[in-house]
């Protein structure tokens, strides 16, 4: 369903209101664990986050 707002309130109240699990503003990520680009190495968030900050992006660059 597209959902169409006519401000930033708007949208807050409505995600707010629908989804009240999602992480808000501030809110620490879980930790998880990956593999790197070359599908090796262990990678954990909370040790990248010991080294600098660090910014999770998630969706489709297709």
């Amino acid at each position: 369903m597209s959902q169409t707002f006519q401000s930033k309130a708007d949208a807050h109240a409505w995600l707010d209101h629908h989804d009240p699990l999602a992480p808000k503003k501030g809110d620490l990520a879980p930790d998880f664990k990956l593999s790197d680009a070359n599908g090796e190495n262990p990678i954990c968030l909370s040790n990248l986050c010991k080294e600098k900050p660090v910014a999770l992006v998630f969706g489709s660059f297709t």
